[in-house]
């Protein structure tokens, strides 16, 4: 990356500061674009769920890692919840989503609290027939049950001997006769047995992106580890859980104790992937990269459910950090994670021309059918799920719960971070997967202005500039006329 002009300036930068300009390319279209990760993580776009209580469950995980990105579990997890959640994602299907299934003498009512779980939205009812009892015998969507008593069984609302999808069919094809029969969503079977669910936005989806997968095919994995009590013991637990990419997690990654933590975790690590952070600087990322970090994580301040510069004075913009932290890591040959301060797609591609390998997303995916928090109605009829910062004193009271009432009356006294956020879901793109297609295509669009067709070629010919505030305002759509 340069600046334009050559001249870098004198102080630190943000995302909105900057803008990329675009070079002379030779390449013709955005499929073109490979965004294989180089960090070899095993991503295929870079894209990282931060790992936040509110944001990063089950399904994170496993519908991110179908689009080719990773999802990091939260440490404050039990190990053993942490190792169920392993074991489930990776029994999962690569390429079709997991159905939402009930009986056909469950309820209206209990479809319906399932259904804003899954973006597929639909219900697929089974019966008791074959080993598992996992036959499809009906489906259910959210119009069927409007203005149905919500105690009314599934088997009086559902659509009988539904439409499905034999596993291993074409996906253009299965693209074409969802088309054709006019449904959104179908079941997929393996003879008889239901083995997922696919709709025609997935089945267009899944020929673009390559699901990031381990060794054994499986869809990857990740989680975090604190810097505090057993780190080498927990980390062990971890990896017998088959968490596939380790991540030593805390605010200031620049200290002693989380130098040690992460020598801990490499010693025990094997080939797996550590990841450790947060720090801003160069010296920063070379002490965690000698001490045993693959990749390090850079940060401090810019997420958006993040009270720290606001109380402590203390981080750094995010792409002058990014981009001076990668270039030390790269020297050594090893890579960053930008993580925190994304809203935009844009802000992706500027942290990847920073020299980013991967770019971590929080709060941005809080608001989605796929995050861990609950959904919520305002009262007006928008759907929303609350979002708080692992540093706020929500979360560390869960983190503290083993804790005396002492020790956790203490510690909450110490919070930094938003307790409560109401994130709300964007009702044309409700879904994690509706922004990432946002966030993928601005990123490959971004690459072939600047002629890259990797990510380690868009870093190398990025040409970056620096704007005013009225520059930033005058890239931003307008909705409304003036």
């Amino acid at each position: 990356m340069r600046f334009l002009g050559g001249n870098r300036p004198a102080t630190d930068l943000t995302y909105a500061d900057v803008f990329m300009v675009p070079n002379s390319s030779t390449v013709g279209s955005r499929l073109e674009v490979d965004l294989t990760t180089p960090d070899r993580v095993g991503t295929t776009i870079p894209v990282v769920v931060a790992n936040m209580t509110a944001i990063s469950g089950r399904r994170m995980a496993e519908t991110i890692a179908r689009r080719g990105g990773l999802a990091v579990l939260p440490q404050d997890i039990p190990v053993d919840v942490v190792g169920e959640v392993v074991s489930w994602v990776h029994a999962r299907h690569p390429v079709y989503d997991t159905a939402i299934t009930l009986s056909p003498t469950s309820t209206v009512g209990e479809a319906l609290s399932l259904m804003t779980k899954r973006a597929h939205g639909i219900v697929v009812v089974v019966d008791g027939r074959g080993p598992d009892g996992m036959v499809p015998v009906g489906v259910v969507t959210d119009g069927a049950c409007r203005g149905v008593d919500r105690f009314s069984q599934l088997s009086q609302v559902m659509a009988a001997h539904p439409l499905t999808i034999p596993a291993g069919t074409d996906l253009p094809k299965v693209f074409d006769v969802l088309a054709e029969e006019r449904v959104s969503a179908a079941p997929v079977v393996e003879g008889e047995r239901l083995v997922g669910v696919v709709t025609r936005k997935g089945a267009l989806r899944s020929t673009v992106y390559t699901p990031a997968v381990n060794a054994t095919g499986q869809l990857l994995t990740s989680a975090a580890v604190g810097i505090n009590g057993d780190v080498a013991g927990k980390a062990s637990a971890l990896l017998a859980a088959g968490v596939d990419v380790l991540v030593v997690d805390t605010a200031h990654g620049h200290q002693e104790k989380a130098v040690e933590a992460v020598r801990a975790v490499r010693a025990v690590a094997g080939a797996v992937p550590v990841v450790a952070g947060n720090v801003v600087t160069a010296e920063g990322t070379r002490d965690l990269v000698e001490a045993g970090a693959d990749v390090v994580k850079v940060g401090v301040g810019p997420g958006a459910m993040c009270t720290t510069r606001m109380m402590t004075g203390v981080g750094r913009p995010q792409f002058s950090a990014v981009e001076e932290c990668a270039a030390e890591a790269r020297r050594l040959g090893k890579h960053v994670w930008a993580d925190g301060g994304v809203r935009h797609p844009r802000d992706v591609a500027l942290a990847l021309a920073a020299g980013a390998a991967n770019v971590m997303v929080g709060s941005w995916f809080a608001g989605t059918y796929e995050s861990a928090g609950d959904i919520h109605d305002d009262g007006s009829g928008r759907l929303y799920k609350e979002s708080f910062g692992m540093a706020s004193a929500r979360a560390v009271k869960a983190r503290t719960a083993q804790q005396s009432g002492f020790e956790r009356a203490r510690a909450g006294l110490f919070e930094e971070g938003i307790s409560s956020s109401r994130m709300y879901l964007d009702p044309a793109r409700p879904g994690v997967e509706d922004l990432v297609d946002g966030i993928v295509a601005g990123v490959r669009s971004s690459c072939t202005y600047a002629g890259a067709r990797t990510i380690d070629e868009f870093h190398e010919r990025a040409v970056v500039g620096v704007q005013s505030a009225a520059g930033y305002e005058e890239g931003r759509p307008q909705p409304t006329s003036w």
